[in-house]
């Protein structure tokens, strides 16, 4: 079994940075894709960042401000939040793929991000 723990959330102003922390635990490699999603309220959980090897991925909205960077040695995944905006308010969640063609998810439980005007 896999537990990821999400931690770094918070109020923030308009143009400031956070950086969130997943700390993962269990059969998780680092070969294992892992990410961050967000949800705001009323709207659906979408895609931040992912990162699997040496490879990145980011949302259209992230790119340029946020960095998706992974620590095998400690199992931590960090996001760096900079530049951040109203619209980033959001719950933040760390997600792990695994299986056949890393086709299942674990999630963490999540974490605030608030930013304020």
């Amino acid at each position: 079994q896999v537990q990821l723990v999400e931690s770094g959330g918070g109020l923030v102003q308009a143009g400031g940075s956070l950086r969130l922390s997943c700390v993962a635990s269990g059969s998780i490699f680092s070969i294992n894709p892992m990410g961050w999603y967000r949800q705001a309220p009323g709207k659906q959980r979408e895609l931040v960042a992912t990162i699997r090897g040496g490879s990145t991925n980011y949302a259209d909205s992230v790119k340029g401000r946020f960095t998706i960077s992974r620590d095998n040695a400690k199992n931590t995944v960090y996001l760096q939040m900079n530049s951040l905006k109203i619209e980033d308010t959001a719950d933040y969640y760390c997600n792990a793929k695994y299986g056949i063609n890393w086709s299942r998810d674990y999630w963490g439980q999540g974490t605030q991000v608030t930013v304020s005007s």
